[in-house]
């Protein structure tokens, strides 16, 4: 458990802010985004983060979710677009922890915590973080 009450926190509070456009086709009859949509948009905001060439995190590694609770606090609804705030929250010796939310119009409409492991691309097993990639992550920390 994090020691931050995600549906309290603002979008403005996360180190790492993106934005996902919200397609018709992700929508069900009475045009609320279908409750599947709402990982892509957590994937958006961490994708942005983990694969940025500026975090230069991935040279010789990948990274796996390991782990993902996600939290759906109101509904979506098109047209219009989310914002998506990313932190890191815990980092260990081959994985981190990631404290999402996703904003609809300033208004807090999911949160998510997930574990992301660093995978070795030759043997496809996890790989210790180095100590800049442990460095860089703290920098985006709550």
């Amino acid at each position: 458990m994090n020691k931050f009450n995600l549906k309290e926190l603002k979008l403005e509070s996360y180190p790492l802010k993106t934005f996902d456009k919200i397609r018709y086709n992700d929508t069900d009859k009475q045009l609320h985004v279908n409750n599947a949509v709402f990982s892509t948009f957590i994937e958006t905001g961490r994708n942005e983060f983990v694969y940025d060439p500026k975090n230069k995190l991935t040279s010789d590694s990948t990274y796996v979710i390991a782990s993902l609770s996600l939290d759906y606090i109101a509904e979506i609804i098109w047209p219009g677009t989310v914002d998506i705030g990313t932190a890191v929250s815990d980092i260990g010796n081959s994985s981190f922890k990631l404290l999402q939310g996703v904003y609809q119009n300033g208004k807090v409409v999911a949160t998510a915590e997930s574990v992301v492991v660093q995978v070795d691309n030759q043997t496809k097993r996890s790989k210790p973080l180095t100590e800049f990639n442990k460095i860089l992550l703290s920098n985006h920390s709550l």
